[in-house]
């Protein structure tokens, strides 16, 4: 089968397509025939080499997280799919290095789940890995419905997850996003604060009373957004590296995501629902992976990048 692989780091150029064998399912894991995946600024970090030493010694690295497609095969002690059955998986790389930017992937169980009905492929495969961190990254506020909820970031393909989550369940949104995304944060019922120097002001101008309740910082702000976040409250961030020192007693955490087959499956069915809607950026054959690496480096992407295997 064909795998996207990197044998040494570097820019979207070092991106090769491989022949490797075809995965077998062990105990408890399904194989699935991928229709399409996301890339994700994950891939890129290893690709280009920035997180090389936590990386095992190998001779090739095959990148993904996401999938989308259908069952293919059940290993043993396998209950709940059936072959064909479409659906979603989340394979976390960094913890066991197996990539699904291939034409096929094998994933635990309980790390997959039904596909939305009535959503394209493409769409489909940009829920499992940001879906399911926007996801947990609210549960790690902590917050109840009437509380108020900053995201950063919140038009991208994370953010905008986060900010249609936390709607749904009743908070209080204000997210920062650059001026051309202001219909679309309105859009999504949250209140809408422009990026840049003056933004942490114009928060507390929202949240006069000492401030949000939470933040989820997915544009990586640090430091500087926790200036918006009240005295006690929770300050979420997606990369270990941009997690500030806690002050005023906010509760500082890092979101580790962790692949949740139940999760995936309350994803599939916000969406059927209308509620959550997956966005496409752009979509390249898997062949073209290096190309879907180089738009992943350019500015103002909205929505998630995908590679399809057919």
């Amino acid at each position: 089968m064909r795998a996207v692989v990197v044998k040494t780091f570097g820019g979207p150029e070092v991106i090769e397509i491989a022949e490797v064998e075809i995965p077998q399912p062990g105990r408890g894991e399904i194989r699935i025939r991928t229709q399409a995946v996301s890339v994700h600024p994950a891939d890129a970090a290893v690709r280009s080499g920035a997180v090389a030493h936590h990386l095992p010694e190998r001779p090739q690295h095959q990148l993904g997280w996401d999938v989308a497609g259908t069952v293919d095969a059940l290993g043993e002690g396998v209950d709940g799919f059936r072959t064909g059955d479409a659906v979603i998986g989340l394979s976390h790389w960094f913890a066991s290095h197996n990539g699904t930017h291939a034409d096929y992937a094998v994933l635990p169980a309980s790390a997959v789940g039904p596909a939305p009905a009535g959503t394209s492929v493409t769409a489909a495969a940009t829920l499992p890995l940001n879906g399911l961190t926007a996801l947990q990254a609210l549960e790690l506020t902590g917050l109840t419905e009437g509380q108020t909820l900053l995201v950063s970031g919140g038009a991208g393909a994370l953010g905008g997850f986060a900010v249609q989550l936390a709607v749904g369940r009743g908070l209080k949104v204000i997210a920062i996003a650059g001026a051309a995304d202001r219909e679309f944060i309105t859009g999504l019922g949250a209140r809408w604060v422009e990026r840049g120097e003056d933004a942490v002001a114009a928060v507390r101008e929202l949240a006069p009373e000492g401030g949000v309740d939470a933040a989820v910082d997915t544009a990586l702000l640090g430091t500087s957004l926790l200036a918006a976040v009240r005295a006690d409250g929770a300050f979420v961030s997606v990369r270990p590296d941009t997690v500030p020192d806690s002050e005023r007693g906010i509760r500082v955490a890092v979101i580790d995501v962790r692949p949740d087959g139940a999760q995936l499956a309350e994803l599939a069915a916000l969406t059927e629902a209308g509620l959550l809607t997956p966005r496409v950026d752009s979509e390249y054959p898997l062949a073209e992976a290096a190309k879907a690496h180089a738009r992943l480096a350019e500015s103002g992407t909205r929505g998630g990048i995908v590679l399809t295997t057919t």
